[in-house]
């Protein structure tokens, strides 16, 4: 374990509070129902029009999201809250799936008094995303969908798990060795960065040890892309589709048939040089893609 003096982790962490602290959000905590409680950053004051920011696997939401904070929240009240398992969320329920997930959101957005919300998902947060928009037309008012094949079958975890040759996809998404988290980097990320093996152990031990068995359980409770079918309903929402050009976890012919699949409100934009997490590889147009999207009254 890395001392917090020399730990990368725990040095950005902080300045990642500092950020959002700075944007006028704040770190708080609440209990959706009996058996489940939901950590989230927020805003003191809701004048401005919500926006949720879902995370996906990994570190979780401030990590994932930081430019996009500190960029939507000068025109949105941004909620960025942790999924169950990941940072503080917790449930004594057994349920794994996304559609749990999305129901959670839901009613910490209810809890909040918030009715009407617009909601950005990248990867795993896509799914909680659609899961949300589908069950809620009436609450989702826009839809963002980054870098997440709701439509994934079982041959495309198949032909991912030769792609980073590992036997098992929690062995990619969830590494246990710098070697592992080395993998899922190189397949994450357009340019190579090197880093040593004590930052990456640095990374495993403070964000993704935690929760390790119930995170494996959210993977094999997914109830999208469980089969070979690959069907979606279509959303009755604008949807935008954010893609990297270059994305080896969920390649871009995934994003190509997703943009068919949820119907002619959905429209799709590719970020040339960048791969599965286009919102850090090139925040800029990432950040400018989306506001204009948002700001399309048609």
């Amino acid at each position: 374990m890395v001392p917090f003096c020399l730990s990368f982790v725990s040095i950005y962490g902080s300045f990642l509070r500092r950020c959002l602290a700075s944007a006028g959000l704040s770190s708080q905590s609440i209990d959706i129902d009996s058996a489940t409680t939901i950590t989230f950053w927020g805003p003191t004051a809701t004048s401005k029009p919500p926006l949720i920011l879902l995370h996906g696997f990994g570190p979780h939401g401030i990590w994932q999201w930081r430019p996009q904070i500190c960029f939507f929240s000068r025109q949105f009240s941004v909620y960025v809250p942790d999924l169950l398992f990941f940072g503080g969320s917790t449930t004594e329920s057994t349920d794994r799936s996304e559609i749990f997930q999305a129901t959670s959101i839901a009613k910490l957005m209810e809890k909040l008094g918030i009715s009407r919300y617009s909601v950005v998902g990248t990867s795993y947060g896509g799914l909680v995303a659609y899961r949300m928009a589908s069950m809620w037309p009436e609450r989702v008012e826009k839809v963002v969908i980054a870098s997440s094949a709701a439509n994934m079958r079982r041959m495309d975890h198949v032909e991912l798990m030769k792609r980073a040759k590992v036997d098992k996809v929690d062995d990619l998404l969830l590494p246990s060795s710098a070697s592992q988290l080395r993998k899922l980097l190189a397949l994450s990320v357009f340019r190579r960065l090197f880093m040593p093996d004590f930052i990456l152990n640095d990374f495993i031990d403070k964000l993704y040890s935690e929760n390790r068995e119930e995170k494996l359980e959210l993977l094999k409770g997914l109830t999208l892309g469980q089969d070979d079918a690959g069907i979606l309903c279509p959303l009755s929402q604008k949807v935008l589709i954010v893609w990297g050009e270059h994305d080896k976890i969920f390649l871009l012919e995934k994003a190509v048939e997703l943009e068919k699949l949820l119907g002619e409100n959905a429209r799709l934009e590719v970020i040339p040089n960048t791969s599965h997490i286009p919102q850090l590889e090139d925040s800029g147009q990432f950040n400018n893609i989306v506001i204009n999207f948002f700001r399309d009254l048609s």
